[in-house]
């Protein structure tokens, strides 16, 4: 595990400076050339730095240890790092695309040939950093963030290539704005779901899973007569949370303790739910539904 934290640091670093290095060529190349695409793609490289710093930063504050204050630890701070830096992307891409309608309606003369140059090095450098983060980017929503600003960077910069040659070789100098104005697009579409899943996780929204069958399987332990009042709700995007009201036979309360393994253990095999939270009755709450609008009704 430490090997992998360091591994992951490593990575973090490595693509942090290959950002800079890019941001820094394609201001330049954007200013020399007057190419709105090479500039956007400086500004969503610079952002993107950022962004990665404190994908890092969020990264180390996750693996601290739950304390009196944090019963669930600091695993969200992953989430919260994916969630503004997702935010960050919709905005830029906002404000991307407000600039390429104005270069659309007053298009301005660019140098194709400095706008390919800049691009093509833009574009190798950020498919490496892509390559670096592309494996963890199924494990964690943070990484998953960063991994898709660099991404975007990579296919901003295709567009950027296809522009140059179309402006070099046919002087149609508002294809400039244009590939702009796609690639803002894609951004908004690769960006809403993560943005999405990260604002049902902050909220405690219930994960997607087989509520029937859970119900039907709690149903199927020795002396279960009904659940209800059951919440669930995710800490990241890995780790799922259930708690419930279970109604028990008379002669099965002194054995509690079995059935709530037996729950448990089922829960977690089947469902991968990891934490799991009962509270045994007798016949309180025969008559309620199985599941609750309401935090406070338990």
């Amino acid at each position: 595990m430490g090997d992998e934290k360091e591994t992951t640091g490593v990575k973090f670093f490595e693509v942090t400076t290959l950002n800079l290095l890019i941001t820094v060529a394609e201001f330049i190349g954007g200013i020399a050339s007057g190419s709105l695409s090479l500039l956007s793609d400086a500004i969503h490289n610079l952002g993107d730095s950022a962004s990665i710093v404190m994908a890092f930063i969020a990264s180390k504050i996750s693996a601290c240890a739950s304390n009196q204050s944090k019963t669930f630890g600091y695993r969200r701070a992953e989430i919260l790092s994916s969630y503004f830096n997702s935010i960050f992307l919709i905005i830029m891409s906002a404000m991307l695309m407000w600039e390429a309608v104005q270069r659309l309606i007053h298009p301005e003369k660019v140098n194709g040939n400095l706008m390919l140059i800049v691009a093509v090095i833009g574009f190798v450098a950020n498919l490496a950093s892509a390559l670096l983060l592309h494996r963890g980017s199924s494990e964690s929503l943070n990484i998953k963030a960063t991994y898709l600003h660099i991404l975007s960077d990579a296919l901003s910069s295709i567009g950027v290539i296809i522009g140059a040659v179309i402006i070099k070789n046919f002087h149609i100098y508002w294809v400039d704005p244009l590939m702009t104005m796609l690639v803002s697009l894609y951004i908004a579409y690769e960006t809403i779901p993560l943005i999405i899943e990260s604002t049902n996780i902050l909220m405690e929204a219930g994960p997607k899973l087989d509520y029937d069958a859970i119900r039907n399987e709690v149903l199927d332990v020795p002396g279960v007569v009904n659940m209800h009042h059951v919440h669930t709700w995710m800490i990241d995007e890995h780790r799922v949370m259930l708690s419930a009201h279970i109604n028990l036979k008379d002669e099965y309360l002194s054995e509690v303790e079995p059935v709530y393994r037996t729950i448990e253990k089922m829960l977690k095999d089947k469902f991968n739910i990891e934490h799991v939270t009962l509270q045994a009755e007798v016949d309180r709450g025969l008559e309620s539904h199985t599941f609750t609008t309401k935090r406070d009704d338990v």
